[in-house]
């Protein structure tokens, strides 16, 4: 279940990074159409102005011959570059004022920062194909300086005259070919355009924060489930591991009552029972008290007792010197004593020994036995949930791998402390210490 859920997730991650490119893909999209839209409405409003404006101040449709004797004398040489560029400098800049004017007071509403610049890129002498700039000279310009024309409009024409020499009264036929371009650019065009699509980038921004809450509303619901699982699991586990201890010591008491009576039998039988009620007071623990059943000197006895009951092949050595009631749970230390001694029954020991004492309010518990041992590469691990010593790979003992794991979990919860030490073929030694306040 786990490696399926990490699989949804990553699936719903991979789908809701493709949904965040696909809108932030239509936003940039919509941004290039809404900023194409604003420039097309920008320049049909300007381009009309801008010819006139050429017109009156250029070479298109004036009256008098002033730039074209400009344009000839700098032919003929009899104007040096600087005075001509001069004379561009003057017209830009007495028509700066009334075009930038102009700009602001008709985008005024609309709140565009907009500048524009006229220019002429080329002029040709027509006779002799001179070209008589090398550079753009600039016509006309707003306060606000173009720096990336995003849109232009280019023109071209002919302009020309006749003049009469006074040498020979022959005809001189003076034309020039002039290309301009005026472009425009909307300095602000940005936060016009972020600002029109708010309300379509608030709705983006809300649809992918809804799937993204749902997203981590699902993942943690999810979660919750699993641990709820892995602790109804656990609880199971628990439980079926600890049923089978005093199951086979009933099975083991009621075939000896049908051979023949025994009365320490009877006594036995109560403990397991008991036992079982335990285990199932377990399965409903908000139904009964948190009272702890303490334990009493000859319960360990009775554990051992039990085992030896159980285990008539294994010989269980006892050496119970504690004489007083100690504040444990009797039900977590009978799991504890059983699973280690079980585990050696497990691993072939046929005689176990049992050495349990108390000082100095600690509590000492050494349990060792004869079997084959545990090499030292398996000691890091026995007590991991469901881990099992294996030989050749394969388990040839029966069981879940729950029983030290519990052992573990019954020290820890009185923050004791468990010591193993084995050797192949020769057994196992587990020292095990707690301790405890009056």
């Amino acid at each position: 279940m786990m490696s399926k859920s990490k699989y949804l997730i990553a699936l719903f991650a991979s789908l809701f990074l493709l949904l965040l490119g696909i809108q932030v893909y239509f936003m940039y999209k919509t941004y290039q159409v809404k900023e194409r839209e604003i420039y097309r409405t920008v320049h049909s409003r300007l381009t009309n102005y801008t010819d006139r404006l050429e017109d009156l101040g250029g070479m298109k449709s004036r009256t008098d011959d002033t730039i074209q004797k400009i344009l000839i004398q700098y032919h003929d040489k009899k104007i040096s570059k600087k005075d001509f560029l001069e004379y561009f400098k003057r017209n830009r800049k007495d028509n700066e004022k009334h075009l930038s004017d102009y700009v602001d007071a008709s985008f005024k509403k609309e709140g565009y920062k907009i500048a524009t610049k006229t220019e002429y890129i080329s002029i040709i002498y027509i006779p002799d194909s001179t070209h008589l700039i090398d550079q753009p000279i600039t016509l006309y310009e707003t306060r606000n300086k173009v720096t990336n024309s995003k849109i232009s409009n280019t023109g071209k024409w002919e302009t020309s005259s006749k003049s009469t020499t006074t040498d020979d009264n022959s005809v001189r036929n003076d034309s020039f070919l002039v290309k301009s371009n005026t472009g425009f650019e909307i300095l602000n065009i940005k936060t016009i355009v972020f600002k029109e699509l708010s309300l379509l980038t608030i709705c983006c921004i809300a649809i992918l924060a809804s799937v993204l809450l749902l997203y981590i509303f699902t993942v943690k619901n999810l979660a919750r489930q699993q641990k709820q699982v892995e602790v109804l699991h656990t609880v199971v586990d628990n439980i079926s591991h600890e049923f089978k201890t005093p199951i086979a010591t009933l099975k083991i008491a009621s075939k000896t009552l049908k051979k023949e009576w025994n009365p320490e039998t009877l006594p036995l039988i109560d403990r397991q029972i008991n036992r079982l009620e335990n285990l199932m007071l377990q399965l409903h623990k908000d139904e009964t008290s948190e009272e702890i059943l303490s334990i009493q000197p000859e319960n360990w006895t009775f554990f051992v007792q039990d085992l030896a009951f159980t285990y008539p092949q294994t010989h269980f050595d006892l050496s119970n010197q504690v004489s007083e009631e100690l504040p444990f749970d009797q039900y977590l230390m009978e799991t504890l004593i059983k699973n280690i001694c079980e585990n050696s029954v497990k691993y072939g020991a046929s005689d176990v020994k049992i050495n349990i004492n108390n000082s100095l309010q600690t509590l000492k518990i050494e349990i060792s036995d004869n079997g084959c041992g545990i090499e030292k590469k398996e000691l890091d691990h026995i007590f991991e949930k469901f881990y099992r010593i294996q030989s050749n790979n394969i388990h040839n003992t029966k069981g879940l791998g729950l029983g030290l794991y519990f052992v573990k979990k019954i020290v820890t919860k009185y923050r004791g402390t468990i010591e193993v030490s084995s050797r192949p073929q020769s057994g196992t030694t587990f020292k095990i210490t707690i301790p405890y306040e009056n």
